[in-house]
């Protein structure tokens, strides 16, 4: 089971309803620094960790600001000299939307990894 693939679809599902917030199950490190990031960039709105005594679950306001999202898969290993062919396979266009790294310094968007120079491996895309 891949959980943020689960998250990212609930997100998606939730935002072409219509509804004001999504609650993805289960929760985790790689779920919660993905929605931080998703937060920073202005996709998502406020999110919250609600423990239920097994794995937790995370509440997110959502803003209506996702066309799509979802994850990579298989996670592809990226140089930093590829990330305009990935950019051309998962991205509207350019400048439009982001990919998920992650690198050595933890899960960043591609145009943080441009500017470090440093590649990683494919995580999710939204737009």
């Amino acid at each position: 089971m891949d959980v943020l693939a689960h998250a990212l679809n609930s997100i998606k599902v939730a935002e072409a309803k219509g509804v004001s917030e999504a609650r993805i199950k289960p929760a985790s490190k790689l779920v919660r620094e993905t929605l931080l990031l998703l937060q920073q960039n202005g996709y998502i709105g406020e999110f919250e960790f609600v423990d239920d005594g097994k794995s937790g679950e995370f509440v997110v306001a959502l803003l209506g600001k996702i066309n799509a999202c979802g994850a990579i898969k298989p996670r592809f290993a990226v140089k930093l000299v590829d990330f305009e062919k990935y950019e051309q396979r998962f991205l509207p266009a350019r400048d439009v939307g982001l990919l998920i790294v992650s690198t050595s310094k933890g899960l960043v968007t591609h145009v943080a990894a441009k500017q470090a120079k440093i590649g990683g491996r494919l995580a999710a895309f939204v737009y």
